[in-house]
């Protein structure tokens, strides 16, 4: 059963120490249990997509590992022989293989027919940008790995106005990070302010205007 962003790892899967923890909300949660019905798929091929950073190698590991299944990652830059040989052999063992990529085709633009009529027959897992759910839920793991006392309402302030992408999220920890530990401050709403504005994270406040006599 799939649990809200506070769980670490989906379908209660043992953890692997040398993996993150995968956090579930809405913006992936229809990913998971799409994976979690792999038994009912017309074929034991799927292809997982999402924007960078957001977990779409992990979660296809986490699968791999559970199903004994195979793995094709960064697919785009892979041989395309080679995933071609691999999809059939997934149908032949009836052992799935999970093929990360950027986008779909066409948008992943296959050179080889047979491998592309394939693909384009293999169900396709998306992982979109990330909601305000799971944004807090990795704001909050983010910050406690790295030992930063992060109050509520500061995450909630980052929540609302960082960019709502993976990418742009852990870059903003990232920065948060280096300037808690040059600084020797706690993480506040002021630090944080003149942190990404800096950085051109978040835009800067517009200067108050003043009247002339």
């Amino acid at each position: 059963m799939v649990q809200p962003a506070q769980m670490a790892l989906p379908f209660d899967w043992p953890a692997d120490p040398r993996d993150d923890e995968f956090l579930i909300g809405p913006s992936n949660q229809r990913a998971v249990q799409q994976l979690e019905r792999w038994s009912t798929w017309p074929v034991m091929a799927v292809l997982v997509t999402g924007p960078r950073k957001s977990g779409r190698s992990l979660l296809a590991r986490i699968f791999a590992a559970k199903t004994g299944g195979g793995l094709i990652d960064d697919a785009e830059r892979q041989n395309e022989t080679t995933i071609f040989h691999a999809w059939n052999r997934a149908q032949e063992e009836r052992r799935p293989v999970v093929i990360v990529a950027d986008a779909p085709p066409p948008e992943w633009a296959i050179k080889l027919p047979d491998l592309r009529s394939r693909l384009t027959a293999s169900p396709i897992v998306r992982i979109g940008d990330p909601d305000e759910t799971l944004m807090r839920a990795i704001f909050e793991r983010q910050f406690l790995r790295r030992g930063i006392d992060a109050r509520p309402e500061v995450i909630q302030w980052l929540v609302v106005r960082v960019e709502r992408t993976h990418v742009a999220l852990l870059r903003a920890v990232d920065l948060l990070d280096q300037a808690v530990l040059e600084r020797h401050k706690r993480l506040s709403i002021p630090l944080a302010r003149a942190t990404l504005e800096e950085a051109g994270l978040i835009p800067g406040r517009a200067p108050e205007s003043t009247e002339t006599a």
